[in-house]
């Protein structure tokens, strides 16, 4: 258990170190989930134990439940001409340690360059890159912990930036009773190099924490995550009475995800995402507004999940998994 205290104080810290973060951040595409699953069940999970190396984006302690040489492509449609790509391998070197590397891409494409007129002068492109190593180490009684490094780089036209984050996880499952727990510090780190210069932004730390529990005699599994735990601001909520609503607050912070499983190999799965559901009211979008859907089938060897969100008022997006154990 000192391995468990130490990783835990070691989250807090980190939850310390960006609370005073406060400001608006860069990066943030690192929130997109790239596992289907995870964007089924709301875009939010870092409790869910299964062999899907898609999971290792949202919480690196779920490395050590993934089968070795485990290898994984994702793809998400996004706004209109942008590729949204992703890839993990997760290599296990032995019952304590587990390795994996993941991958993220989201290229814009060319837009119109403009003057102050709206001339259009030319064009410029857009893409973000990211790029993690992360290490997993089982403690024993169900404990996992886990870390991974990130290096980040975005390029906008002639503005560019890059930067170095860190995630720190811990989880914890108990197959006896069919639970889950798991609790993360994600994205923390600093700017190397700023778009403007002398002019420093924070990366989107986000401290999430949440529980996964199978129902006992029953095909579902429903899971609670809590989200940006460190930042309490009634900015972050849909109110269109203008009245304050301490429950309108608290429940901006939680994502519902609930798992129905007909077989030992496939899933059907349904989410809402009550901060998303605000966002998409408050511009104007309230038909399905924070609910996301999906399934998936899951075989020894190779695995396929898709799923349905919303993450802008203008466009849906779908997400596709392939999972193959080599």
């Amino acid at each position: 258990m000192n391995k468990v205290r130490w990783i835990l104080s070691l989250a807090l810290l980190f939850a310390l170190g960006a609370k005073g973060q406060e400001s608006s951040s860069v990066f943030n595409f690192l929130k997109i989930p790239l596992s289907s699953h995870i964007a089924a069940l709301g875009g939010e999970n870092v409790s869910l134990t299964q062999d899907d190396p898609s999971l290792i984006f949202s919480n690196p302690a779920i490395a050590a439940a993934v089968n070795d040489n485990s290898l994984n492509l994702d793809y998400l449609t996004y706004l209109h001409d942008t590729q949204v790509m992703g890839a993990a391998y997760v290599k296990v070197f032995s019952v304590r340690h587990t390795v994996g590397i993941t991958g993220r891409l989201f290229n814009y494409g060319s837009m119109d360059q403009t003057d102050e007129a709206g001339n259009v002068i030319g064009s410029f492109s857009a893409k973000d890159i990211a790029l993690s190593g992360l290490y997993s180490y089982t403690m024993g009684n169900g404990w996992v912990g886990g870390a991974a490094c990130r290096f980040i780089y975005s390029k906008y036209a002639e503005y560019s930036s890059f930067s170095i984050g860190f995630d720190v996880g811990l989880h914890y499952n108990n197959e006896a009773k069919n639970f889950s727990f798991g609790l993360v510090a994600k994205n923390n780190g600093a700017q190397l190099s700023s778009f403007y210069e002398g002019q420093t932004e924070h990366l989107p730390f986000d401290l999430q924490a949440g529980i996964t529990q199978g129902i006992a005699h029953a095909p579902f599994r429903i899971s609670v995550t809590l989200r940006d735990l460190t930042r309490w601001s009634k900015r972050y909520y849909y109110n269109p009475e203008g009245k304050d609503s301490f429950g309108r607050k608290i429940f901006n912070h939680v994502v519902f995800g609930v798992d129905f499983l007909p077989t030992d190999n496939t899933y059907i799965a349904l989410g809402y995402n009550c901060r998303r559901a605000n966002e998409l009211k408050a511009a104007g979008s309230s038909h399905g507004a924070g609910l996301s859907f999906g399934g998936g089938f899951q075989a020894r060897r190779l695995k396929v999940g898709v799923s349905y969100a919303k993450y802008h008022v203008s466009v849906s997006s779908l997400t596709f998994n392939v999972s193959y154990s080599l």
